[in-house]
């Protein structure tokens, strides 16, 4: 056994003379293990928010979606949908148009998004588990399914036909449009259903059938806005969306669900972010009470020292006694917080013990990133301190015991 690495492990299991000495080492182990389990925790939290807020997002975007290179739509012929037939990995495509629209109730206006549907589109979302009031659109027909947020705002409830809704789209041209006589297409519509997924989709989108929105907008039959699709859950979405590149070669832009959130995604990233290095100030924090416990340790060793060093033992050997000595006290009480933090975590997901409303438990999520980010993070620093302790024995000091 490496001589250092053995009298690093008898300094630090073994009790020190000095009770002083004994209490500052497990003031040091103890920050370090409760940083980490702390860094561990806050981390898995994070992960939890983002699966919680990917999971309002999932029922309104799909798994992959075609989108035009340029402007706001694209021609989808009869040859195109064969074409895609014949890539693996697809379950459902659903044909999409998606457009600014003015909603007029009474005498109040608002500004909202159209999307208007196939009959394809319950297969590729779930968006009409989210309908918490009348029900889903027929297909062909001029019913709408509104937000929460829209119905508030205009005070419209489901069938309620004496508040009847219109859809106004400017039509394509130039000049003001208040000056154009009929520079508005419009249609009446009946609202048959609410949904309410979070407050942001529940103020944004009201949905019609696809043939309802190419009337408004004047689309002939193989004009789109997007194709969005599902994908098996058995196959890769990097297989899926190269099958696509080589099929449809430079026609679309095809992202992800992350892609089509991404302000949302960085949001979450830049807090995850901040949220790190603050807790890594705090363990660095920590760590300073184990430079302070190794320089109580050297101190209260230098008689031993002394005699080691007159038994041949070399000023860097002591060092690396040291040396060792924090660094194995940072890695012990390190996997000893994330254990800690497993175990807490663990207890959240499997009891709900803390909640975030009186129905919803706060989200967390178990990832091994996490455990490996934090244990990276407290081995590297905790080598950083013991090095910098260590550096404070000097031939000088040992011969002064």
């Amino acid at each position: 056994m490496n001589f250092s690495l053995y009298i690093a492990k008898r300094y630090l299991f073994s009790k020190s003379s000095n009770n002083a000495i004994n209490i500052m080492t497990l003031i040091a182990s103890g920050g370090v293990i409760i940083a980490s389990a702390a860094l561990f925790i806050v981390l898995s939290v994070f992960a939890g928010l983002k699966d919680f807020s990917l999971q309002f997002s999932s029922f309104v975007d799909p798994n992959l979606k075609i989108l035009p290179t340029e402007g706001k739509s694209f021609l989808w012929s009869k040859n195109d949908s064969l074409s895609l037939s014949k890539i693996k990995g697809i379950t459902a495509s659903s044909k999409i148009i998606e457009e600014r629209i003015i909603i007029k109730s009474e005498n109040k206006n608002l500004l909202a998004t159209l999307k208007g549907v196939d009959s394809n589109y319950l297969e590729v979302t779930s968006i009409d588990s989210m309908v918490t009031k009348g029900n889903w659109i027929t297909p062909k027909s001029n019913d709408v399914v509104s937000g929460w947020g829209i119905s508030n705002k205009l005070s419209f409830g489901v069938f309620d036909f004496l508040k009847p809704l219109s859809l106004y789209v400017p039509k394509p041209g130039k000049g003001q449009l208040s000056s154009i006589k009929g520079a508005y297409n419009s249609v009446l519509v009946t609202n048959v259903g609410l949904f309410y997924i979070n407050e942001e989709l529940n103020s944004k989108y009201i949905f019609s059938d696809i043939s309802l929105a190419k009337s408004l907008l004047n689309y002939n039959d193989e004009k789109i806005s997007a194709l969005e699709l599902k994908l098996e859950s058995t196959v890769g979405e990097a297989e899926v969306r190269n099958q696509l590149e080589a099929t449809f070669p430079n026609r679309f832009i095809i992202k992800n669900r992350e892609q089509l959130n991404d302000a949302l995604f960085k949001m979450l990233n830049t807090e995850n972010l901040a949220i790190y290095l603050i807790f890594t100030l705090v363990i660095i924090i920590a760590l300073f009470n184990v430079i302070g416990a190794i320089i109580m340790m050297i101190l209260d060793k230098k008689k031993s020292l002394n005699t080691l060093f007159s038994l041949g033992a070399e000023t860097k050997t002591i060092k690396s006694i040291f040396f060792l000595q924090g660094s194995l006290m940072t890695v012990v009480s390190g996997l000893i917080g994330v254990v800690l933090g497993l175990a807490i975590v663990f207890l959240q997901q499997s009891f709900e013990l803390v909640m975030l409303t009186p129905e919803l438990a706060y989200p967390v999520r178990l990832n091994f990133l996490n455990a490996l980010i934090v244990l990276a993070t407290i081995f590297a620093l905790g080598i950083i301190a013991s090095k910098i302790a260590s550096q404070r024995i000097t031939k000088n000091l040992i011969k002064a015991s």
